[in-house]
């Protein structure tokens, strides 16, 4: 998996385990902030996983790799002052190679937008026999939270991360569209769970998902702007916890169960 602050720390010649970096927002002054220390990877498959060929690991890793890469220019420069083909150069491979693993250069920053529609599936789909999918999706974004996952909004460092998005039209663009899709995804589960067709959710799912998903996302915002704000982690974390629950607790009087 990649480790952001050990390869910069790396580049910049600096012992992973001290040492200070300077430049404290998105576009770093030619060093990585330090902040960035602690980020959990920057995909969300696990590359070690047992159930994977060789070639799958060897694969996902490249794609790590790119990634990271590109995460680690991204927030240092800022996402539109670098090109698809110095990321390339700095994961060591050919910019073909680069969208063939992420179409868009949006996705190598956003790349973990995939991870969050499987774990929604994962959550719908393998809930408890007593479980509603409303309750499964809280029971997701609560964990999250609570081991502090990147798709939870709110972790060490996470600040580069959303200064890097606020500070570029085309992530933003990239972040809405994201939204839109996880709603349609949800929309389908929805209406497969309830026996209906997937691939045509009907009124009911849509709505329900439209609220859900703007429940969450309202949560999230809320949470990334105290974090700017330079708000203790765990103190906003604790906050978006209490939110969430609160809008769950709305979505269940407002939504059929």
């Amino acid at each position: 998996m990649v480790d952001v602050q050990q390869r910069a720390d790396a580049r910049a010649g600096r012992d992973t385990k001290g040492g200070s970096a300077t430049g404290g927002g998105a576009a770093g002054a030619g060093r990585r902030p330090e902040a960035v220390r602690g980020r959990q990877p920057e995909t969300g498959f696990e590359a070690e996983d047992g159930r994977l060929t060789l070639r799958e690991r060897k694969k996902l890793r490249t794609r790590q790799r790119i990634s990271g890469e590109a995460t680690l220019l991204f927030i240092e420069r800022g996402f539109d002052n670098v090109t698809v083909a110095e990321v390339a150069r700095a994961a060591e491979v050919s910019t073909m190679t680069v969208f063939n693993y992420f179409p868009r250069k949006e996705d190598l920053f956003l790349d973990r937008i995939p991870e969050g529609q499987e774990l929604i599936g994962r959550a719908v789909r393998e809930r408890g026999p007593d479980e509603t999918p409303l309750a499964a999706l809280r029971r997701l974004v609560l964990d999250l939270l609570a081991e502090r996952h990147p798709l939870c909004g709110v972790g060490e460092g996470f600040e580069y991360f959303w200064r890097t998005v606020l500070d570029s039209p085309a992530l933003r663009a990239r972040a809405r569209e994201a939204v839109e899709e996880l709603e349609g995804t949800l929309a389908g589960l929805l209406a497969e769970a309830a026996g209906g067709d997937a691939g045509r959710p009907d009124h009911s799912a849509r709505l329900a998902a439209a609220l859900i998903v703007a429940g969450i996302r309202t949560a999230y915002a809320e949470a990334v702007g105290r974090q700017l704000t330079g708000e203790p982690v765990d103190e906003v974390a604790a906050g978006q916890a209490e939110v969430l629950r609160r809008t769950f607790e709305a979505l269940e009087r407002a939504l059929p169960a």
